[in-house]
């Protein structure tokens, strides 16, 4: 049995489908990580979130203050430093404690991070008081 439907129908269901596909795919992204149109091929560092907020950084747990340093400490023996990439433990998500704490590193040490979650990859831009 052959179905056999007007033009003008699959001509409209032709259209109809981008635009109900666009709105399936649109996912809940965080508002302080903006999507990254110039992703890098690889990352300077990589980081895992851990509990208590806590970061993984060369297979061992940091607090926020000690991975600064220890990027702080990268930077100043001549290490490349101007990409990171935050990503979830295989335990812990990435909280909203990672993000601000990565962020005021990004700043203070002047360097790009991006956050990967859900297989995204996001940018974390951050502004300072003067704009």
């Amino acid at each position: 049995m052959r179905l056999n439907l007007p033009r003008a129908s699959i001509r409209l269901l032709a259209l109809a489908m981008p635009l109900f596909v666009a709105a399936c795919g649109s996912g809940k992204t965080r508002p302080d990580a903006v999507p990254a149109g110039d992703i890098p091929y690889s990352f300077d560092v990589t980081v895992e979130a851990l509990k208590d907020g806590q970061f993984e950084y060369n297979e061992a747990p940091l607090t926020s203050q000690d991975l600064r340093s220890a990027l702080n400490y990268r930077k100043e023996i001549g290490q490349p430093m101007s990409t990171l990439l935050l990503r979830r433990s295989e335990k812990q998500s990435v909280k909203d404690g990672h993000i601000v704490a990565i962020a005021g590193m990004s700043v203070a040490l002047g360097f790009r991070a991006w956050v990967e979650e859900r297989g995204e990859i996001n940018e974390i831009r951050t502004t300072t008081k003067g704009e």
